[in-house]
């Protein structure tokens, strides 16, 4: 090893690879930084957009709760409405079904009367 030469030229092309592949590693490390802080920031502005789309729709979904609650109110009034036509409808039904009984008996009741005037009694 006494007599190992080496050529100057070598020792420089050596020297440069060396040094190019310290810069290129630092670049590297460079950009692996820069998209360490881009993927953070993205990650941040996510989540900040997430809870605005989670605020946004929560809204929503409560305006559409007291929508249907409206509706549903609606519905029991329409309800309650509808009992009482058909409370009122029974009610006549009664009154009608009182006074085709009436006549029935007032039907029997005459039917005679005509036979008995017309036999002379």
């Amino acid at each position: 090893m006494e007599n190992l030469k080496l050529p100057i030229a070598l020792a420089m092309a050596l020297a440069a690879q060396l040094a190019g592949g310290v810069w290129w590693i630092s670049q590297q490390a460079a950009t692996i930084a820069s998209l360490e802080e881009t993927v953070s920031q993205l990650g941040s502005r996510m989540a900040i957009e997430d809870n605005i789309n989670l605020k946004r729709d929560v809204q929503s979904n409560a305006k559409e709760l007291e929508d249907i609650w409206d509706d549903i109110d609606d519905l029991w009034d329409e309800h309650a409405s509808m009992a009482m036509t058909i409370n009122e409808i029974n009610k006549l039904k009664q009154r009608i079904a009182l006074v085709e009984n009436d006549f029935k008996y007032i039907n029997r009741d005459h039917n005679g009367i005509m036979d008995m005037k017309g036999s002379g009694r």
